[in-house]
């Protein structure tokens, strides 16, 4: 009786140990075109029916902890223009290969069987996407957990890399208010010598550019199909498991965008927009304090959760001109600013029992609003893995770090 009790206590004691190691689960991999092995950067890897996921780097790599998982839970990949793949979690190995496809039916045989053997103009796509706004988004308040990176060169001279973990509040699609938003830890924070320019006239505070620039709740940019816009279907793509429409649009001589709407819901998917000087002309007039955008472009890509389409991914990176003031067909520099946005979990039920607390102070800068570097938190969370590139460019900060 005794042998049997103390075998039996040690086999609870391991078993004990293997749920309390399987209470979290870290995988990994590489995401690739089946066709060429090219990477597949910002794919979304996800559990399947849940709003926890995580985004692949431009090398096409991603590193995903999950926490509370089974090995039955399932991960799929997807990535716009190619179908998805679904594997176990258990049948993971490291940094394990990961192939999409972009086999698609011939684009007449997709528009017919989207629109009921009517083909629609690309303006009417537009038209009918714009319409279905408040039916494809969220109609309820909702919280958004997310990555930030902020990168910014003067003259191609990288001085400033941040990256922070926040919250977003966000109210219903149709009330036109900029989200809440919640600092939660803040990383990377290298800044190098500046132009002096900076001092006066510097925006501090990256975050707020990319709340305030949402084309669905603000109801501007292509989305309308007015204002001299005009539309072309480009092509018909793969995204999970349906079809979307590619449509080029055209607001010469300044606006370039490209839409992906949903053929069968009508949804906006993905949302481009480029906007470039033209002959020496800034199609934005100088600013007061010397600036001139020479050159903008955003990205929105959303994921669908419950469905309703929420961000998934978001982009601006831009081109100024900053003359000086008193002389002003004097150039000091030319400064490029680049803002993302990785999402990595909605929340949608029990708000009110959400821990979210609104603490960012929108005239001050992020780096002054942070605590001492927290090297736990940052193990498990998902944020994308760093490239290369990124690895470098923090290398070279951390020494020239002021």
């Amino acid at each position: 009786m005794t042998i049997r009790f103390f075998v039996f206590t040690i086999i609870s004691f391991f078993s004990s140990i293997t749920i309390a190691q399987n209470d979290e689960q870290t995988i990994t991999g590489k995401i690739l075109d089946i066709t060429n092995n090219e990477p597949i950067a910002f794919a979304s890897i996800y559990l399947k029916g849940q709003s926890i996921g995580t985004t692949s780097n431009e090398e096409g790599k991603f590193i995903f902890h999950i926490s509370n998982f089974k090995d039955a839970n399932t991960i799929v990949i997807s990535s716009l223009g190619y179908g998805s793949v679904e594997k176990r979690i258990g049948d993971f190995t490291t940094n394990q290969n990961i192939f999409l496809s972009t086999q698609i039916k011939s684009l007449d045989e997709v528009v017919i069987k989207t629109t009921k053997k009517k083909k629609l103009t690309a303006k009417q796509i537009v038209k009918k996407a714009y319409q279905e706004i408040n039916k494809n988004y969220p109609n309820q308040p909702y919280i958004l957990e997310g990555f930030v990176r902020d990168l910014q060169k003067e003259d191609s001279t990288y001085v400033e890399y941040l990256e922070c973990a926040a919250k977003f509040y966000n109210q219903p699609t149709d009330i036109e208010t900029e989200a809440k938003v919640e600092l939660v830890e803040i990383r990377n924070r290298y800044i190098a010598q500046k132009n002096p320019w900076n001092e006066q006239w510097d925006r501090k505070n990256s975050i707020i550019d990319l709340i305030e620039d949402d084309f669905i709740r603000f109801d501007y940019g292509p989305i309308k199909g007015k204002n001299g816009w005009k539309y072309e279907l480009e092509d018909i793509l793969l995204y999970n498991k349906k079809y979307v429409y590619k449509i080029k649009g055209t607001d010469p001589p300044f606006q370039k965008a490209i839409l992906y709407i949903d053929t069968e819901s009508f949804a906006f998917v993905r949302l481009e927009l480029t906007r470039s000087a033209h002959n020496g002309k800034s199609w934005k007039r100088r600013l007061t304090n010397g600036q001139e955008q020479v050159y903008y472009n955003v990205i929105f890509e959303y994921q669908e959760y419950n469905n309703k389409m929420y961000l998934k991914y978001q982009k601006e990176e831009d081109t100024w001109k900053i003359y000086d003031v008193k002389k002003p067909n004097n150039l000091l520099f030319i400064k490029n600013p680049k803002k993302e946005l990785f999402i990595n979990k909605i929340i949608v039920d029990d708000l009110d029992k959400y821990p979210f607390q609104q603490n960012m102070n929108i005239g001050n800068s992020l780096e002054n609003q942070s605590n001492e570097y927290n090297a736990a938190f940052w193990s498990k969370y998902n944020a994308p893995q760093k490239t290369k590139e990124i690895s470098k460019i923090e290398q070279y900060l951390k020494k020239v770090d002021h």
